[in-house]
């Protein structure tokens, strides 16, 4: 279906909707199976890990649902809710339902694997029994199908399995219409049958009319019919099985190309709705973008003050610890004094110390005296001799 004629088939639908026509009111019932359609596609979603915060999310908001299909009121999810307690509230949920649920609520924060398929086909279970659906026995029905020959691919066959069945085809042809020449050897004209043998002579005249020649014409004409057989390897042959496969071919590229043209126009039709939603989310994720730019350069600016200030904040760290080294030092000197005045061995060794400098006094005492006399003595040995000196005669000094 080309671009043209789906754009006219929604306009179709459009106008049938805005007229109140007869279809419009099933139109949803159509809507729906398409997109039963497209979820069945997506039923590995959460068998399989993609983006844990994003399954997550629509693990919770699907469990919702079917709680809420169940008769019970349960709460909408938000993405930026506390998973504990929404992983708690669903697992209360399902305990009311009479499920038992033996693996840790952890196990349900990645949003996908046996655990959320456990819960969700649970609840599945309870949203159907609670709309009063049963299941049904299957019915076992016996149809005769008939088989069809299987088709092989022709652009796939060997030469040779494509000789013989070009000579199959010749020899059945030939089993219908072939007249061998030998046939025509004993030809009956007539009330007389001629062989090579039995040639006349003479030139043969008519004698017959013409109705005669007609009616005789009618009886021998099916074995008028000749037909040579031809070889599996002539030319004609290869020529008439490339006619065939050519019009097989274009038989079937009439049926694909309405397909693919189809199939063009859903990815066409696609492709547009998929550029329409992003330049939506675009549109609506730009405030939140800018927000969130604004944010970061604030953010990169607290983190440059941070690490001023944690500069500032390790310089004084270092200082505070420097002082607390010397204050537990001078502690230590001033418990040291402490203990030493009040014990007595400082008094004793204070006054061993006083005795000692008694003694060297004493014997400092005895060395003066000693001196003292030593010099008394040598003034008094000077005093003599100059006294000598003096009363010496004058002629002696002479």
């Amino acid at each position: 279906m080309s671009r043209e004629e789906q754009q006219s088939r929604e306009g179709l639908h459009t106008s049938e909707q805005a007229d109140g026509g007869p279809g419009a009111a099933y139109m949803t019932f159509v809507v729906m199976e398409e997109l039963l359609d497209k979820l069945k596609l997506l039923r590995h979603y959460f068998a399989l890990q993609t983006n844990p915060g994003e399954q997550f999310y629509l693990f919770t908001s699907l469990a919702a649902w079917l709680i809420r299909k169940t008769g019970r009121p349960f709460e909408q999810p938000q993405e930026y809710d506390d998973p504990n307690s929404t992983i708690s509230s669903i697992l209360d949920s399902l305990r009311q339902l009479g499920v038992s649920v033996d693996f840790p609520p952890n196990k349900l924060k990645q949003g996908f694997g046996e655990h959320a398929l456990f819960v969700l086909d649970h609840l599945a279970d309870a949203a159907l029994k609670s709309t009063n659906f049963m299941w049904k026995k299957p019915e076992l029905v016996v149809e005769v199908e008939e088989e069809d020959d299987e088709m092989e691919d022709e652009s796939e066959l060997l030469l040779e399995k494509v000789e013989e069945e070009m000579a199959a085809e010749v020899s059945d042809e030939e089993e219908e219409t072939l007249l061998h020449i030998d046939d025509l050897q004993n030809l009956r004209i007539g009330n007389k049958t001629f062989t090579d043998s039995q040639k006349p002579d003479d030139i043969l005249e008519s004698t017959t009319n013409i109705d005669g020649w007609k009616l005789e014409l009618e009886r021998v004409l099916p074995q008028l019919k000749v037909t040579i057989k031809t070889d599996a390897q002539d030319w004609r042959t290869h020529l008439e099985q490339m006619q065939r496969h050519r019009s097989g071919i274009d038989e079937a590229l009439a049926t694909a190309k309405g397909q693919l043209d189809k199939l063009h126009s859903d990815i066409e039709l696609t492709l547009e709705k998929i550029s329409s939603r992003e330049k939506f989310l675009n549109s609506q994720l730009e405030p939140l973008l800018d927000q969130y730019r604004a944010l970061q350069d604030e953010f990169a600016r607290i983190n440059e003050q941070y690490r001023e200030v944690s500069g500032g904040v390790t310089e004084r760290s270092r200082i505070l610890a420097q002082v607390t080294e010397e204050l537990e030092s001078v502690k230590q000197e001033m418990d040291e004094r402490g203990s030493s005045m009040t014990d007595g061995t400082p008094l004793v060794n204070i006054k061993k110390a006083i005795s000692q400098i008694k003694s060297e006094i004493t014997a400092m005492d005895v060395r003066v005296g000693v001196l003292e006399h030593s010099l008394l003595q040598a003034r008094l040995r000077d005093k003599n001799l100059l006294h000598q000196d003096m009363n010496a005669p004058l002629h002696a000094l002479v």
